[in-house]
């Protein structure tokens, strides 16, 4: 571990021989990886590989059976406050009478919070700017639409000022064009923040990443392999090419990024 941290910085979040059982059915067993300060990360796998379980287990909704979690090299666990989190859902009724500006406001709740003060709104205001919302602030949330509403919860987590930016399948349902506003807050973000995307589709392991973990599912629990991401060689400096209206998948993806037989992730 202190190679590791010399040559490429401090971790931020490191699973050790992590363990951990559904009613005694073996999930995952002995996984380890880790992700460095300000790294770009995605875990990549198809659906039941296991994603959803190492994401639980990273925001603390579940614990592992054996082995440890660590995050910032925090032993005693308030790591976990620097977490700011993108849901695939709101976990609220979108149809409820709230304004964009309210919606990101939750981020700055903490169970200590008494009143809402100048550092707070110099918080929100920031986070809706580098989600490219700000002209949305006064709107009810019930009238965006589901690319914008993303855009939102992104807001609402940057608000909070994360160290770790944890986002479940950001692109998912997305418009081209909001779908391209998020990757650009995302690549401002780059190298400023840690950052980790949680995703089934490999289009989105995209030349902003810098580090790829292949989750794979199997009757033994699942298998984790780490993957450094490189841009093609021709690829544009942009993330979109052409009149292309997703984001590029620059990667070539090795026959090991396969969760069964001839279906890659």
């Amino acid at each position: 571990m202190a190679d590791t941290q010399a040559r490429h910085g401090p971790v931020a979040v490191r699973f050790d021989s992590v363990d951990f059982s559904y009613e005694r059915i073996p999930v995952l067993s002995n996984v380890s990886f880790h992700i460095h300060q300000n790294e770009f990360a995605a875990l990549v796998g198809s659906n039941g590989s296991g994603k959803t379980t190492l994401l639980k287990l990273l925001l603390g909704l579940e614990k592992p059976v054996a082995g440890r979690i660590v995050l910032f090299e925090d032993a005693a666990g308030k790591g976990r406050e620097r977490i700011g989190y993108v849901p695939q859902n709101a976990g609220f009724d979108p149809t409820f009478p709230v304004t964009v500006r309210s919606v990101v406001r939750m981020g700055r709740l903490r169970p200590s919070s008494r009143f809402f003060g100048k550092e707070d709104a110099e918080a929100v205001n920031e986070a809706m700017e580098k989600a490219d919302i700000a002209d949305l602030a006064e709107r009810p949330y019930s009238a965006l639409s589901g690319g914008q509403r993303r855009r939102v919860l992104v807001a609402r987590a940057l608000a909070s000022r994360p160290s770790l930016l944890v986002l479940d399948e950001p692109a998912a349902n997305m418009d081209s064009e909001s779908e391209k506003r998020l990757f650009d807050t995302l690549g401002q973000l780059k190298g400023s923040t840690t950052i980790l995307i949680v995703t089934h589709d490999t289009a989105f392991v995209s030349s902003l990443t810098d580090v790829a973990f292949c989750v794979a599912g199997g009757v033994s629990g699942c298998s984790i392999v780490r993957h450094r991401t490189e841009p093609a060689a021709d690829a544009p400096h942009d993330l979109y090419g052409g009149s292309a209206s997703r984001v590029r998948h620059d990667i070539d993806v090795p026959d090991s990024w396969c969760c069964e037989e001839g279906n890659p992730l």
